[in-house]
């Protein structure tokens, strides 16, 4: 293979047999080397290909600016992640994760410390994600020898829910996670339960809660015009629970300055 572009000593731009650009990573790979020189592949440590473009251009800017370890750590949560989840993650969580993580060993090397006040609810509604978090501050003890709070295991596991995402922003996984925490709280005292977290049918809930506070926030909402008989039976048989929608339902239009969809958003 041929560098197509260098992008520091560690990291170059290749082009396979079909034209399509790869970023290939290794200690010293471009040292002394110019445009158009061949690469040893016993020297390659570590192969980037992204399908989409954006994503490709934004990652090999990324590259220039990044310790390779902090890159190959990256890379190593995201490969834990697809095989722990079983999900597809999009090619943006290459830019967004490693850059987080990057951006967190600094801060933390500065002296710099953040809060996630969310960290609590990550906990509750993405534990995979959460577990994984925490597999990742442990490899950056052992590989780094940098020992990162808690709350960085709650932000990675955001990363890598918004990942399984295609449209979703990092702002809408807050705002995804907040409405969720909001709603369980009104629920939660709506009915004075103390839910089982470990329960399959508080795992139901939380799923159908989670699409339900991502359709809200993307203001991506079903329409519900041939509902009407449907609404009607489920409002007299269930008369409590439609009552504590309604209370969900003012809250959500009182305080998030989200518009609340048609009456059809729980069912």
């Amino acid at each position: 293979m041929r560098i197509y572009k260098i992008l520091n000593n560690n990291a170059a731009v290749v082009r396979d047999e079909q034209g399509r650009e790869k970023i290939i990573m290794g200690k010293g790979i471009c040292y002394q080397k110019k445009l158009g020189a061949e690469v040893d592949q016993a020297v390659v440590d570590k192969t980037f290909f992204l399908s989409a473009e954006d994503a490709n251009s934004k990652f090999q800017v990324l590259v220039k600016d990044i310790p390779m370890e902090h890159i190959a750590i990256g890379e190593e949560i995201i490969s834990q992640a697809r095989e722990k989840l079983g999900k597809r993650l999009n090619d943006m969580v290459y830019i967004s994760l490693i850059d987080h993580v990057h951006t967190s060993i600094v801060r933390f090397l500065d002296g710099i410390t953040v809060k996630n006040v969310l960290l609590w609810d990550i906990k509750r509604f993405y534990k995979q994600e959460f577990e994984i978090g925490l597999w990742a501050l442990a490899r950056i003890k052992e590989q780094l020898k940098v020992e990162l709070l808690q709350d960085e295991a709650g932000f990675i596991a955001l990363h890598l829910a918004n990942a399984q995402m295609d449209e979703s922003s990092m702002h809408n996984m807050y705002e995804i996670t907040k409405v969720m925490q909001e709603v369980l709280n009104i629920v939660k005292y709506f009915f004075q339960v103390e839910f089982q977290e470990e329960d399959v049918y508080y795992y139901r809930f939380i799923t159908h809660l989670k699409f339900f506070a991502q359709r809200l926030v993307e203001h991506n909402n079903y329409e519900d015009d041939d509902n009407d008989d449907l609404f009607e039976v489920i409002r007299q048989k269930y008369e409590r629970s439609y009552h504590c929608v309604e209370r969900i339902t003012q809250f959500i239009q009182k305080n998030t300055g989200i518009p609340c969809p048609g009456r059809s958003s729980f069912i």
